[in-house]
């Protein structure tokens, strides 16, 4: 069921139980990434995933996402996968910033919003009208941020990019209140995937080093 904005601004359902938290990143073209099969995104999956278990268990219950391409869909499958493979108590909300926003997204990232969409337990729409400006980008960051307890961003700070301007309404939130901002850097993804690389079974056998 969709929900517009003023059922939002009114609080509703997704903020009658648990903490709410704002995940959002790079999206997929800022990271080279162009196809589905792209190996990076199962490495920033599970960064994400793992970052969303401390999350819950430190009494989280909602993820948060626009659903734009790249870090927030694959935030949303992870968050999928936490309550439908891992049955943690844990739920998904998809805020939209304004009609048919995947209008021109490539065919496998539509594929995956329409999952998502099916998926989620909250979705709605801040601006109920097609794209018109960038004011509705803006209404989507303020609004978002205003809505969510704390932020979880993959981002790095010597590639600004899309997150950027997120970023810099939760640190104009954290000035004021308390909302903790969590980033996921080139770093920690390289450790990520580090990490992955040694649950291969095959990893020390096939190891050079």
């Amino acid at each position: 069921m969709m929900h517009t904005l003023n059922e939002l601004t009114g609080g509703g359902m997704m903020r009658e139980n648990g903490s709410a938290i704002l995940v959002t990143g790079y999206k997929a073209h800022e990271l080279g990434i162009f196809s589905r099969d792209h190996p990076g995104i199962q490495v920033i999956r599970y960064a994400l995933k793992k970052k969303m278990r401390e999350y819950v268990e430190d009494g989280a219950q909602w993820f948060v996402i626009s659903g734009q391409t790249g870090v927030e869909l694959w935030a949303g499958q992870a968050c999928l996968e936490l309550r439908d493979s891992d049955q943690l108590n844990v739920n998904l909300a998809v805020l939209m910033p304004f009609l048919n926003q995947e209008e021109h997204y490539k065919e496998w990232q539509q594929e995956i919003y329409a999952q998502i969409l099916e998926g989620a337990d909250y979705t709605g729409y801040i601006s109920k009208r097609p794209y018109e400006s960038p004011v509705q980008l803006r209404q989507k960051n303020e609004f978002l941020v205003a809505k969510t307890d704390a932020m979880l961003i993959i981002y790095d700070e010597e590639s600004p990019g899309s997150p950027n301007y997120s970023l810099s309404v939760a640190k104009r939130k954290a000035r004021s209140t308390a909302y903790p901002i969590q980033a996921i850097n080139r770093f920690d993804l390289d450790f990520a995937a580090e990490d992955l690389l040694q649950q291969n079974p095959d990893y020390w056998t096939n190891n050079d080093a």
